[in-house]
Protein backbone atom coordinates (compact mmCIF):
# COMPACT_ATOMS: atom_id res chain seq x y z
CA UNK A 1 0.00 0.00 0.00
CA UNK A 2 1.77 3.40 -1.10
CA UNK A 3 1.40 6.42 0.91
CA UNK A 4 -1.95 7.41 2.02
CA UNK A 5 -3.78 10.07 -0.73
CA UNK A 6 -5.27 12.37 2.04
CA UNK A 7 -4.31 15.65 2.96
CA UNK A 8 -1.23 16.31 4.26
CA UNK A 9 -0.10 19.51 6.87
CA UNK A 10 3.02 20.98 5.85
CA UNK A 11 4.97 19.30 8.27
CA UNK A 12 3.79 16.00 7.15
CA UNK A 13 6.65 13.25 7.66
CA UNK A 14 6.58 9.34 6.51
CA UNK A 15 7.95 7.74 9.27
CA UNK A 16 7.67 9.11 12.98
CA UNK A 17 10.40 7.44 15.65
CA UNK A 18 8.79 7.90 19.07
CA UNK A 19 9.85 7.59 22.90
CA UNK A 20 6.38 8.79 24.13
CA UNK A 21 5.81 10.56 27.32
CA UNK A 22 6.06 8.86 30.88
CA UNK A 23 2.71 8.13 32.29
CA UNK A 24 3.00 10.50 35.22
CA UNK A 25 5.26 13.16 34.08
CA UNK A 26 8.89 12.12 35.44
CA UNK A 27 11.92 10.45 33.66
CA UNK A 28 11.71 6.98 32.77
CA UNK A 29 13.81 4.95 30.71
CA UNK A 30 12.90 3.10 27.55
CA UNK A 31 15.88 1.21 25.70
CA UNK A 32 17.15 -1.56 24.28
CA UNK A 33 19.60 -2.34 26.75
CA UNK A 34 17.73 -1.28 30.02
CA UNK A 35 14.11 -1.75 31.07
CA UNK A 36 11.30 1.02 31.44
CA UNK A 37 11.57 2.71 34.37
CA UNK A 38 11.59 5.52 36.28
CA UNK A 39 15.61 6.86 36.37
CA UNK A 40 16.55 7.40 40.01
CA UNK A 41 19.46 8.78 38.64
CA UNK A 42 17.42 11.96 37.39
CA UNK A 43 19.30 10.87 34.11
CA UNK A 44 17.52 11.17 30.69
CA UNK A 45 18.31 8.79 28.07
CA UNK A 46 19.57 9.50 24.86
CA UNK A 47 17.14 8.07 22.17
CA UNK A 48 20.23 6.48 19.54
CA UNK A 49 18.11 3.49 18.83
CA UNK A 50 15.80 5.76 17.14
CA UNK A 51 18.50 8.06 15.68
CA UNK A 52 20.02 4.69 14.01
CA UNK A 53 17.07 3.48 12.49
CA UNK A 54 16.48 7.05 11.12
CA UNK A 55 19.40 6.81 9.71
CA UNK A 56 18.21 3.66 7.72
CA UNK A 57 14.98 5.21 6.02
CA UNK A 58 16.51 8.67 5.45
CA UNK A 59 16.59 9.79 2.99
CA UNK A 60 14.18 7.63 1.09
CA UNK A 61 11.45 8.09 3.48
CA UNK A 62 11.16 11.53 5.47
CA UNK A 63 11.54 10.95 8.97
CA UNK A 64 11.25 13.00 12.45
CA UNK A 65 11.93 11.80 15.98
CA UNK A 66 9.97 13.14 18.98
CA UNK A 67 11.91 12.35 22.63
CA UNK A 68 8.72 13.37 24.66
CA UNK A 69 11.03 12.11 28.00
CA UNK A 70 13.67 14.37 27.21
CA UNK A 71 10.97 17.06 26.15
CA UNK A 72 9.26 16.46 29.41
CA UNK A 73 6.03 16.30 27.11
CA UNK A 74 2.57 15.81 28.57
CA UNK A 75 0.28 13.54 26.00
CA UNK A 76 -1.80 16.48 25.46
CA UNK A 77 1.42 18.04 23.69
CA UNK A 78 2.09 14.94 22.38
CA UNK A 79 -1.22 14.47 21.05
CA UNK A 80 -0.84 18.01 19.22
CA UNK A 81 2.55 17.01 17.41
CA UNK A 82 0.84 13.86 15.81
CA UNK A 83 -1.85 16.20 13.99
CA UNK A 84 1.44 18.59 13.12
CA UNK A 85 3.60 15.52 11.54
CA UNK A 86 0.28 13.39 10.70
CA UNK A 87 2.83 10.65 10.09
CA UNK A 88 1.98 7.79 8.22
CA UNK A 89 3.58 5.25 10.32
CA UNK A 90 4.64 5.18 13.74
CA UNK A 91 7.59 3.53 15.78
CA UNK A 92 7.84 3.31 19.32
CA UNK A 93 10.03 1.38 21.31
CA UNK A 94 8.15 -0.88 24.46
CA UNK A 95 9.61 -2.27 27.20
CA UNK A 96 7.35 -4.19 30.16
CA UNK A 97 6.82 -1.44 32.77
CA UNK A 98 5.81 0.46 30.39
CA UNK A 99 3.53 -1.51 27.79
CA UNK A 100 0.21 0.07 28.52
CA UNK A 101 1.41 3.59 28.62
CA UNK A 102 3.17 2.80 25.16
CA UNK A 103 0.57 1.25 23.84
CA UNK A 104 -1.54 4.44 24.41
CA UNK A 105 0.36 6.29 21.76
CA UNK A 106 -0.08 3.50 18.94
CA UNK A 107 -4.11 4.02 20.29
CA UNK A 108 -3.59 7.87 19.06
CA UNK A 109 -1.70 7.58 16.05
CA UNK A 110 -3.94 4.98 14.38
CA UNK A 111 -6.51 6.97 15.48
CA UNK A 112 -5.34 9.74 13.17
CA UNK A 113 -4.24 7.40 10.53
CA UNK A 114 -0.74 5.96 10.89
CA UNK A 115 0.41 2.43 10.67
CA UNK A 116 1.79 1.69 14.01
CA UNK A 117 5.04 -0.77 14.57
CA UNK A 118 6.80 -1.46 17.84
CA UNK A 119 10.02 -3.00 19.04
CA UNK A 120 12.07 -3.81 22.42
CA UNK A 121 12.59 -6.11 25.08
CA UNK A 122 9.12 -6.34 26.00
CA UNK A 123 7.37 -7.40 22.46
CA UNK A 124 10.36 -9.65 21.03
CA UNK A 125 9.44 -12.15 23.60
CA UNK A 126 5.90 -12.14 23.58
CA UNK A 127 4.81 -10.53 20.11
CA UNK A 128 1.68 -12.73 19.75
CA UNK A 129 0.30 -11.92 23.17
CA UNK A 130 0.85 -8.05 22.59
CA UNK A 131 -0.78 -8.14 19.41
CA UNK A 132 -3.67 -9.71 20.64
CA UNK A 133 -4.08 -7.77 23.90
CA UNK A 134 -3.74 -4.22 21.64
CA UNK A 135 -5.08 -4.10 18.28
CA UNK A 136 -4.26 -0.28 18.04
CA UNK A 137 -0.98 -1.83 17.31
CA UNK A 138 -0.15 -3.25 13.01
CA UNK A 139 3.30 -4.83 13.17
CA UNK A 140 5.95 -5.51 15.95
CA UNK A 141 9.67 -6.07 15.18
CA UNK A 142 10.97 -9.10 16.97
CA UNK A 143 14.96 -9.45 17.25
CA UNK A 144 17.05 -6.82 16.01
CA UNK A 145 14.55 -4.50 14.25
CA UNK A 146 17.30 -2.30 11.66
CA UNK A 147 16.74 -4.26 8.59
CA UNK A 148 13.63 -5.63 9.10
CA UNK A 149 11.94 -2.05 9.89
CA UNK A 150 13.51 -0.76 5.92
CA UNK A 151 12.35 -4.17 4.78
CA UNK A 152 8.62 -3.75 5.57
CA UNK A 153 8.19 -0.23 4.98
CA UNK A 154 9.93 -0.61 1.64
CA UNK A 155 7.61 -3.40 1.46
CA UNK A 156 4.70 -1.35 2.25
CA UNK A 157 5.55 1.33 0.31
CA UNK A 158 6.43 -1.11 -2.96
CA UNK A 159 10.24 0.35 -3.16
CA UNK A 160 12.23 -3.26 -2.65
CA UNK A 161 12.81 -2.99 -5.96
CA UNK A 162 14.32 1.07 -5.84
CA UNK A 163 16.19 0.57 -3.01
CA UNK A 164 19.55 3.03 -3.12
CA UNK A 165 22.62 1.33 -3.80
CA UNK A 166 23.69 1.54 -0.24
CA UNK A 167 20.51 -0.40 1.61
CA UNK A 168 20.92 -2.50 -1.25
CA UNK A 169 24.30 -4.21 -0.42
CA UNK A 170 23.53 -4.08 3.36
CA UNK A 171 20.70 -6.50 2.61
CA UNK A 172 22.47 -8.57 -0.04
CA UNK A 173 25.51 -8.27 2.28
CA UNK A 174 23.13 -9.76 5.61
CA UNK A 175 20.30 -11.61 4.30
CA UNK A 176 21.27 -13.94 1.48
CA UNK A 177 17.98 -14.62 1.00
CA UNK A 178 16.81 -11.02 0.68
CA UNK A 179 15.18 -11.23 -2.92
CA UNK A 180 11.00 -10.53 -2.65
CA UNK A 181 9.63 -13.63 -3.86
CA UNK A 182 6.32 -11.11 -3.90
CA UNK A 183 5.51 -7.79 -4.85
CA UNK A 184 2.05 -7.43 -3.55
CA UNK A 185 2.33 -4.88 -0.56
CA UNK A 186 -0.44 -6.93 1.45
CA UNK A 187 1.77 -10.04 1.54
CA UNK A 188 4.43 -9.18 4.33
CA UNK A 189 5.53 -13.37 4.34
CA UNK A 190 8.83 -12.22 3.23
CA UNK A 191 9.81 -9.68 5.72
CA UNK A 192 11.44 -11.53 8.34
CA UNK A 193 11.78 -10.83 12.24
CA UNK A 194 8.42 -9.60 11.38
CA UNK A 195 5.17 -10.02 13.13
CA UNK A 196 1.97 -8.65 11.45
CA UNK A 197 -1.61 -9.18 10.77
CA UNK A 198 -3.67 -11.21 8.16
CA UNK A 199 -7.27 -11.11 7.70
CA UNK A 200 -7.28 -11.05 11.57
CA UNK A 201 -4.66 -13.68 12.14
CA UNK A 202 -1.80 -13.33 13.45
CA UNK A 203 1.50 -14.17 11.78
CA UNK A 204 5.18 -14.64 13.12
CA UNK A 205 7.42 -14.69 9.70
CA UNK A 206 10.99 -16.12 10.42
CA UNK A 207 13.58 -14.33 12.47
CA UNK A 208 16.36 -11.92 10.78
CA UNK A 209 20.05 -13.25 11.02
CA UNK A 210 21.68 -10.64 12.99
CA UNK A 211 23.87 -7.83 11.54
CA UNK A 212 27.16 -9.44 11.33
CA UNK A 213 29.37 -6.06 10.49
CA UNK A 214 28.10 -3.02 11.90
CA UNK A 215 30.13 -1.12 10.43
CA UNK A 216 27.54 -1.52 7.47
CA UNK A 217 25.55 0.28 9.26
CA UNK A 218 25.19 4.10 8.46
CA UNK A 219 25.75 6.27 11.06
CA UNK A 220 23.25 7.64 13.61
CA UNK A 221 21.72 10.69 12.86
CA UNK A 222 22.23 12.57 16.16
CA UNK A 223 21.42 15.95 14.75
CA UNK A 224 17.19 14.70 14.93
CA UNK A 225 18.19 13.73 18.81
CA UNK A 226 17.24 16.46 21.03
CA UNK A 227 20.70 16.09 22.51
CA UNK A 228 20.65 20.02 24.27
CA UNK A 229 18.39 18.08 27.39
CA UNK A 230 20.24 15.11 27.40
CA UNK A 231 21.88 15.22 31.12
CA UNK A 232 23.61 12.91 33.30
CA UNK A 233 24.60 13.78 37.18
CA UNK A 234 28.15 14.79 38.11
CA UNK A 235 28.47 16.09 34.23
CA UNK A 236 28.53 19.62 33.23
CA UNK A 237 26.49 20.15 29.69
CA UNK A 238 24.57 17.49 27.63
CA UNK A 239 26.01 14.05 26.44
CA UNK A 240 24.91 11.97 24.43
CA UNK A 241 25.42 7.45 23.83
CA UNK A 242 27.50 5.71 21.48
CA UNK A 243 27.04 2.08 20.69
CA UNK A 244 30.02 0.48 19.84
CA UNK A 245 28.88 -3.01 20.04
CA UNK A 246 25.70 -5.25 19.88
CA UNK A 247 25.96 -8.39 22.33
CA UNK A 248 27.65 -9.61 25.59
CA UNK A 249 28.58 -13.61 25.87
CA UNK A 250 28.16 -13.88 29.74
CA UNK A 251 24.92 -15.87 30.74
CA UNK A 252 23.45 -13.50 33.64
CA UNK A 253 20.02 -15.07 34.20
CA UNK A 254 18.07 -11.85 35.07
CA UNK A 255 19.92 -9.86 31.94
CA UNK A 256 17.14 -8.67 29.36
CA UNK A 257 19.73 -7.76 26.87
CA UNK A 258 20.21 -11.39 25.14
CA UNK A 259 16.13 -11.27 24.78
CA UNK A 260 17.31 -9.50 21.78
CA UNK A 261 20.83 -10.24 20.70
CA UNK A 262 21.03 -13.97 22.30
CA UNK A 263 24.81 -14.44 23.00
CA UNK A 264 26.15 -13.22 19.44
CA UNK A 265 28.87 -9.94 20.10
CA UNK A 266 29.58 -7.93 17.51
CA UNK A 267 31.70 -5.13 17.43
CA UNK A 268 32.57 -1.50 15.47
CA UNK A 269 36.08 -1.23 13.75
CA UNK A 270 38.05 1.79 16.09
CA UNK A 271 37.79 3.76 12.77
CA UNK A 272 34.33 3.97 12.97
CA UNK A 273 33.61 4.56 15.74
CA UNK A 274 36.25 7.51 15.61
CA UNK A 275 33.35 8.56 13.00
CA UNK A 276 31.03 8.78 15.00
CA UNK A 277 32.71 11.01 18.04
CA UNK A 278 34.29 12.96 15.63
CA UNK A 279 30.41 13.84 14.16
CA UNK A 280 29.75 14.49 18.03
CA UNK A 281 32.21 16.70 18.68
CA UNK A 282 31.37 18.77 15.64
CA UNK A 283 27.63 19.18 16.81
CA UNK A 284 29.24 20.70 19.90
CA UNK A 285 29.05 17.49 21.96
CA UNK A 286 31.90 17.01 24.66
CA UNK A 287 30.26 13.89 26.68
CA UNK A 288 29.74 10.93 25.61
CA UNK A 289 28.43 7.34 27.13
CA UNK A 290 29.82 4.41 25.23
CA UNK A 291 26.48 2.71 25.37
CA UNK A 292 27.28 -1.21 24.82
CA UNK A 293 25.60 -4.50 26.69
CA UNK A 294 28.97 -4.84 27.68
CA UNK A 295 31.42 -2.14 26.61
CA UNK A 296 34.93 -4.10 27.10
CA UNK A 297 34.28 -6.87 25.61
CA UNK A 298 37.07 -6.75 22.60
CA UNK A 299 39.86 -5.93 24.67
CA UNK A 300 41.84 -4.79 21.57
CA UNK A 301 38.71 -3.22 19.91
CA UNK A 302 38.79 -1.22 23.53
CA UNK A 303 42.45 -0.32 23.16
CA UNK A 304 41.71 0.75 19.61
CA UNK A 305 39.42 3.12 20.52
CA UNK A 306 41.30 4.65 23.21
CA UNK A 307 44.62 4.88 20.54
CA UNK A 308 42.75 6.82 18.05
CA UNK A 309 41.54 9.01 20.68
CA UNK A 310 44.65 9.79 22.03
CA UNK A 311 46.39 10.30 18.60
CA UNK A 312 43.59 12.12 17.02
CA UNK A 313 43.44 14.82 20.38
CA UNK A 314 39.45 14.87 20.11
CA UNK A 315 39.17 16.17 23.69
CA UNK A 316 36.14 14.47 24.91
CA UNK A 317 35.14 12.90 28.15
CA UNK A 318 33.58 9.68 28.42
CA UNK A 319 32.06 7.08 30.47
CA UNK A 320 31.01 3.04 29.98
CA UNK A 321 29.92 0.09 31.28
CA UNK A 322 32.08 -3.11 32.16
CA UNK A 323 31.89 -6.25 34.32
CA UNK A 324 34.62 -6.83 36.48
CA UNK A 325 36.16 -9.75 34.91
CA UNK A 326 36.96 -8.13 31.46
CA UNK A 327 39.37 -5.31 32.45
CA UNK A 328 43.03 -5.07 33.41
CA UNK A 329 45.34 -2.41 34.88
CA UNK A 330 46.78 -1.95 32.13
CA UNK A 331 43.90 -1.63 29.88
CA UNK A 332 42.28 0.69 32.44
CA UNK A 333 45.14 3.04 32.54
CA UNK A 334 44.95 3.83 28.66
CA UNK A 335 41.43 4.50 28.72
CA UNK A 336 41.56 6.85 31.41
CA UNK A 337 44.19 8.93 29.02
CA UNK A 338 41.67 8.21 26.42
CA UNK A 339 39.15 10.54 28.67
CA UNK A 340 37.17 8.00 30.45
CA UNK A 341 36.37 9.30 33.83
CA UNK A 342 33.91 6.86 35.25
CA UNK A 343 32.69 3.17 34.82
CA UNK A 344 28.91 1.91 35.65
CA UNK A 345 29.74 -1.65 37.13
CA UNK A 346 27.19 -4.58 37.14
CA UNK A 347 28.60 -6.16 40.91
CA UNK A 348 25.12 -7.47 41.55
CA UNK A 349 25.74 -8.96 44.87
CA UNK A 350 28.24 -9.61 47.60
CA UNK A 351 27.80 -13.20 48.29
CA UNK A 352 29.47 -15.54 45.39
CA UNK A 353 26.47 -18.03 46.30
CA UNK A 354 24.23 -15.80 44.80
CA UNK A 355 26.58 -14.67 41.56
CA UNK A 356 26.83 -18.75 40.86
CA UNK A 357 23.23 -19.43 41.00
CA UNK A 358 22.58 -16.11 39.12
CA UNK A 359 25.41 -17.37 36.37
CA UNK A 360 27.06 -14.13 36.60
CA UNK A 361 30.46 -15.54 36.47
CA UNK A 362 32.47 -13.20 38.65
CA UNK A 363 32.85 -13.26 42.49
CA UNK A 364 33.36 -10.42 44.80
CA UNK A 365 37.72 -10.81 44.62
CA UNK A 366 37.18 -9.64 41.24
CA UNK A 367 35.05 -6.90 41.80
CA UNK A 368 37.15 -5.40 44.34
CA UNK A 369 40.89 -5.95 42.05
CA UNK A 370 38.64 -3.82 39.32
CA UNK A 371 37.39 -1.11 41.21
CA UNK A 372 40.67 -0.85 43.05
CA UNK A 373 42.48 -0.84 39.17
CA UNK A 374 40.05 2.25 38.08
CA UNK A 375 40.46 4.30 41.42
CA UNK A 376 44.33 4.18 41.13
CA UNK A 377 43.86 5.07 37.23
CA UNK A 378 41.33 8.07 38.54
CA UNK A 379 38.40 6.64 36.91
CA UNK A 380 34.99 7.00 39.36
CA UNK A 381 33.60 3.41 40.54
CA UNK A 382 29.63 3.78 39.75
CA UNK A 383 28.27 0.51 41.31
CA UNK A 384 24.87 -1.36 40.59
CA UNK A 385 23.80 -4.07 42.93
CA UNK A 386 20.54 -6.46 42.49
CA UNK A 387 18.70 -7.13 45.43
CA UNK A 388 16.32 -10.31 45.24
CA UNK A 389 17.53 -12.74 42.54
CA UNK A 390 17.14 -16.55 43.59
CA UNK A 391 18.34 -17.67 46.73
CA UNK A 392 18.37 -14.54 48.18
CA UNK A 393 17.82 -14.51 52.30
CA UNK A 394 18.35 -11.56 54.51
CA UNK A 395 22.26 -12.82 55.67
CA UNK A 396 23.27 -12.72 51.81
CA UNK A 397 21.52 -9.00 51.52
CA UNK A 398 23.50 -8.10 54.40
CA UNK A 399 26.41 -9.66 52.68
CA UNK A 400 26.14 -6.97 49.88
CA UNK A 401 25.66 -4.18 52.08
CA UNK A 402 28.69 -4.49 53.94
CA UNK A 403 30.46 -5.55 50.91
CA UNK A 404 29.47 -2.39 48.96
CA UNK A 405 30.80 -0.16 51.48
CA UNK A 406 34.14 -1.81 51.34
CA UNK A 407 34.43 -0.96 47.53
CA UNK A 408 36.08 1.73 46.25
CA UNK A 409 32.73 3.33 45.26
CA UNK A 410 31.64 7.17 44.18
CA UNK A 411 28.53 6.01 43.80
CA UNK A 412 26.04 2.80 44.55
CA UNK A 413 22.66 2.17 43.64
CA UNK A 414 20.93 -0.81 44.65
CA UNK A 415 17.88 -2.39 43.19
CA UNK A 416 15.57 -5.16 43.57
CA UNK A 417 15.32 -7.99 40.99
CA UNK A 418 12.92 -7.73 38.16
CA UNK A 419 12.18 -10.67 36.38
CA UNK A 420 11.23 -9.54 32.53
CA UNK A 421 9.66 -11.82 29.96
CA UNK A 422 12.27 -13.59 28.12
CA UNK A 423 15.08 -13.83 30.47
CA UNK A 424 15.88 -17.56 32.66
CA UNK A 425 14.95 -15.63 35.79
CA UNK A 426 11.40 -14.77 34.65
CA UNK A 427 10.60 -18.71 33.96
CA UNK A 428 12.04 -19.60 37.11
CA UNK A 429 9.50 -16.84 39.08
CA UNK A 430 7.08 -18.56 36.72
CA UNK A 431 7.46 -22.48 37.27
CA UNK A 432 7.92 -21.56 41.11
CA UNK A 433 4.77 -19.16 41.53
CA UNK A 434 7.10 -16.23 42.96
CA UNK A 435 5.41 -13.88 41.40
CA UNK A 436 3.63 -11.02 43.94
CA UNK A 437 -0.50 -12.01 43.49
CA UNK A 438 -2.46 -9.32 42.00
CA UNK A 439 0.12 -7.02 41.03
CA UNK A 440 0.87 -6.22 37.24
CA UNK A 441 4.05 -4.53 35.41
CA UNK A 442 2.39 -1.33 34.52
CA UNK A 443 0.98 -0.99 38.62
CA UNK A 444 4.50 -1.54 40.05
CA UNK A 445 7.55 1.40 40.03
CA UNK A 446 10.24 -0.68 39.52
CA UNK A 447 12.59 1.47 41.27
CA UNK A 448 10.75 1.28 44.81
CA UNK A 449 8.45 -1.83 44.66
CA UNK A 450 8.68 -4.99 43.34
CA UNK A 451 6.32 -8.12 41.37
CA UNK A 452 8.65 -10.56 43.67
CA UNK A 453 6.88 -12.45 46.52
CA UNK A 454 9.61 -15.51 47.66
CA UNK A 455 7.73 -17.45 50.40
CA UNK A 456 10.91 -16.39 52.73
CA UNK A 457 11.67 -13.38 51.86
CA UNK A 458 8.31 -11.67 50.56
CA UNK A 459 7.78 -7.96 48.33
CA UNK A 460 7.77 -6.16 51.87
CA UNK A 461 10.72 -7.46 53.02
CA UNK A 462 12.40 -6.86 49.29
CA UNK A 463 11.34 -3.11 49.30
CA UNK A 464 12.41 -2.64 53.36
CA UNK A 465 16.24 -4.43 52.53
CA UNK A 466 16.83 -1.73 49.05
CA UNK A 467 16.22 1.12 50.63
CA UNK A 468 18.40 0.17 54.18
CA UNK A 469 20.96 -0.97 51.88
CA UNK A 470 21.30 2.29 49.75
CA UNK A 471 20.99 4.51 53.65
CA UNK A 472 23.34 2.55 54.94
CA UNK A 473 25.71 3.11 52.30
CA UNK A 474 24.89 6.58 51.39
CA UNK A 475 24.46 7.56 54.96
CA UNK A 476 28.10 7.51 55.86
CA UNK A 477 31.39 10.27 55.59
CA UNK A 478 32.84 9.04 52.65
CA UNK A 479 29.71 9.19 50.17
CA UNK A 480 28.48 12.03 51.73
CA UNK A 481 31.90 13.86 51.08
CA UNK A 482 31.60 12.93 47.52
CA UNK A 483 28.19 14.64 47.61
CA UNK A 484 29.34 17.43 49.04
CA UNK A 485 32.65 17.99 46.64
CA UNK A 486 29.93 17.55 43.43
CA UNK A 487 27.76 20.33 44.74
CA UNK A 488 30.80 22.43 45.31
CA UNK A 489 33.09 21.95 42.47
CA UNK A 490 30.19 21.18 39.90
CA UNK A 491 27.55 24.34 41.04
CA UNK A 492 25.98 24.18 37.27
CA UNK A 493 24.60 20.52 38.66
CA UNK A 494 23.72 21.85 41.90
CA UNK A 495 19.79 21.85 41.06
CA UNK A 496 20.38 18.24 39.06
CA UNK A 497 22.06 16.89 42.65
CA UNK A 498 19.82 18.36 44.78
CA UNK A 499 17.01 17.39 42.93
CA UNK A 500 18.12 13.37 42.84
CA UNK A 501 19.00 14.01 47.20
CA UNK A 502 15.50 15.29 47.59
CA UNK A 503 13.99 12.53 45.47
CA UNK A 504 16.09 9.56 47.26
CA UNK A 505 15.28 11.20 51.20
CA UNK A 506 11.66 11.09 50.11
CA UNK A 507 11.83 7.92 48.82
CA UNK A 508 14.04 6.59 52.17
CA UNK A 509 11.71 7.97 54.50
CA UNK A 510 8.28 7.05 52.28
CA UNK A 511 6.94 10.47 51.96
CA UNK A 512 6.77 10.76 48.04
Amino acid sequence: MALRNRPRPAHAVDVLLVNPPAPDGSIWIRSQHRVGRRSRENMVWPQVSLAQLAALLHPTYSVKIVDAIAERMSWSEFAKLLDRFAPNYYLTQVTAPTLENDMYGTFLAKSRGARTIAFGTHVTPVPRETMRAFPSLDYVLYGEPDLTLRDLIDHLEGKVTERPPNIQRLFARHDSDFAPRSRDPADLSDVKGLVWRRNGEIVINPPRPFIVDLDDLPLPLHELLPWQHYRMPMLKGPFTFIVPSRGCPAGCVFCIKHVSYQFTVRTRSPENVLQELWQLKKLGLNNVHMYADLFTVDRQQVMGICRLMIEQNIGLKWTCNSRVDFVDEELLCLMARAGCHLIAWGIESGSEEILKRARKGTNPAKAAQALTWARRAGIKNWGYFIIGLPGETEATIRQTIEFAKKLPLDIALFHIAAPYPGTPFFFEVLQNGWFRPGTRWEQVDMDKETVLDYPDLPAERLEYWQKRAFREWALRPGPMWTFLKMLVTEPAMWRNALNVAAQHLAWLTGRE
